[in-house]
C-alpha cells in the first residue's frame, strides 16, 4: 500500500508535470472505482490543473478553486505515468486501469489496481473536504504544528496498542502498515505496547524515530518518477517485508505476526526484549 513518502513522491512528480497541462479528457475503466457523480468526471475535460496536494494518503489535483480530482491508491493502486499516453481504448472491466487522464501535451496517466479486492477510490468534488477519508484524518506528522507535546496528547488516555494507533488514520494521516513496522523498529519498541502507558521517554523515543523515519523515507523518494518509487520503498525498510532476515540493527532474525489480510515484522532483539510475540489471537508475548 503506498503510504506518505510514496504518496508525496507521486504528488510532487505530478506538481512538476502535471500542473499547468489541461485536461482534454478522463476515461473510467471502473466505474466503482469512481465514488461521486456531481460534478461529473467530465467537469474536469477542458480544466487545467492548477495544484497538486497530499492529504494523508490522498491526493489532491485542483482545477482552480472549485473543482479537485481526489484519489486514494488503497492497498494495490498505483499511478502509471506516461509521456505520451497510449491511444488504445480502455475495456471496462478488461485491464487493471481504473481511470485515465488525457493531457493537453499528449502525456497523461493511469490509475491502475492489480488482484480481485478493489479498493481504489476517486471522487471528483468541489471541496476536499467532500471527500469522507479526507474529512477524517487526524493530523500530518510532518506538519510544524505536529510537536512532540501534540503527540504525547494523542496517545494520552489511549488503551490501544501502539501499532494500530500509528496507522488509525483519524488519529494520525499518512502511516499505513510498513511504515507503522519501521517507526516501532527504530524506536525499539513493542508494536503491541499500550499507548497510554508509555513513559515520558519511550514517547520522546517514539516521536523523533517517526519524525526521522518518515523524512528520510520522503527525501528517498523526492524527484523519483512513479516507477521507480516501488522499488525505493522496498530498498527503505529496515523490517518491514524482510521476514527471516537479519536485522540490520542487531543481526536477530526479524520476525512476522500474521493477520487476516496483513501482517506486521519486527526485531525481538530490538523491540521486544527477546521474546518473539504470540500469535495476534493471543495478543501477548510468548512465554
Amino acid at each position: 500500500m503506498p503510504e506518505m513518502p510514496e504518496v508525496q513522491g507521486l504528488t510532487s512528480f505530478l506538481e512538476g508535470r502535471a500542473v499547468g497541462r489541461t485536461i482534454v479528457r478522463t476515461s473510467v475503466g471502473a466505474i466503482a472505482a469512481l465514488k461521486t457523480y456531481d460534478p461529473p468526471n467530465t467537469a474536469l475535460h477542458g480544466a487545467q490543473i492548477t495544484g497538486a496536494a497530499r492529504r494523508g494518503k490522498f491526493i489532491v489535483l485542483s482545477a482552480g478553486a472549485d473543482l479537485h480530482l481526489v484519489f486514494h491508491l488503497a492497498k494495490a493502486g498505483w499511478l502509471r505515468w506516461y509521456e505520451t499516453l497510449p491511444t488504445t481504448p480502455i475495456k471496462p472491466g478488461k485491464s487493471p486501469i481504473a481511470v485515465r487522464v488525457a493531457l493537453d501535451d499528449e502525456s497523461g496517466f493511469d490509475l491502475t489496481e492489480a488482484g480481485t479486492k478493489k479498493s481504489l477510490a476517486v471522487y471528483v468534488v468541489r471541496d476536499p473536504e467532500q471527500v469522507p477519508g479526507i474529512a477524517r484524518l487526524g493530523p500530518d506528522p510532518l506538519e510544524p504544528a505536529f510537536t512532540r507535546e501534540v503527540f504525547g496528547g494523542l496517545l494520552d488516555g489511549r488503551r490501544t496498542q501502539i501499532k494500530g494507533l500509528l496507522r488509525d488514520q483519524s488519529v494520525i494521516a499518512g502511516i499505513g502498515n510498513a511504515y507503522s513496522d519501521e517507526i516501532l523498529h527504530a524506536a525499539r519498541m513493542s508494536p503491541y505496547a499500550i499507548a497510554a502507558t508509555l513513559g515520558d521517554d519511550e514517547v520522546d523515543r517514539l516521536f523523533a524515530a517517526m519524525q526521522t523515519t518518515l523524512a528520510e523515507a520522503i527525501a528517498e523518494a523526492s524527484g523519483k518518477p512513479p516507477a521507480d518509487l516501488k522499488d525505493a520503498k522496498r530498498r527503505g525498510m529496515q523490517v518491514h517485508a524482510r521476514r527471516g532476515e537479519a536485522c540490520p540493527v542487531c543481526g536477530d532474525t526479524v520476525r512476522s505476526v500474521f493477520f487476516a489480510d496483513r501482517s506486521l515484522e519486527y526485531c525481538p532483539t530490538c523491540q521486544t526484549g527477546g521474546k518473539p510475540l504470540a500469535d495476534r489471537r493471543l495478543s501477548r508475548l510468548l512465554k
